[in-house]
């Protein structure tokens, strides 16, 4: 009682109230410690952490459907690009250089996932 005592009114305010203050109740007092709001969210995190572990990259998906429709789409245009650069390569109308550039250009093309795979496996990743 001494406690509620102490707590003094507030002054006047212009709506004119004097009604005495509320006195404020230890559930409100309890309530407000920093830690349960962290401690709720650490909960919810590791409950919900063998769901997002499994639940795959959508990143890499997009990047895996991706490359997957350009190896179905270059597929004829490569062939076709070496067939017709080592045609003209053959009678002379085209560098063997550039007949060797097409070559390398497609073996980067549809070896990527594989390159990328070896030089990660070179540094560890």
């Amino acid at each position: 009682m001494t406690a509620y005592l102490i707590h003094r009114a507030k002054p006047l305010t212009w709506s004119g109230s004097t009604a005495a203050p509320e006195r404020p109740s230890p559930v409100h007092a309890r309530d407000r410690r920093p830690g349960r709001a962290a401690l709720l969210l650490v909960a919810v995190l590791a409950a919900s952490l063998p769901a997002i572990a499994f639940g795959g990259s959508p990143f890499a998906t997009g990047a895996n459907a991706t490359q997957q429709q350009l190896v179905a789409i270059l597929t004829p245009l490569a062939a076709v690009a070496v067939m017709v650069s080592g045609a003209m390569a053959w009678f002379g109308r085209l560098s063997w250089w550039w007949m060797v550039a097409v070559v390398i250009g497609t073996v980067l093309v549809f070896g990527g996932p594989q390159i990328v795979s070896w030089i990660r496996g070179l540094f560890g990743v």
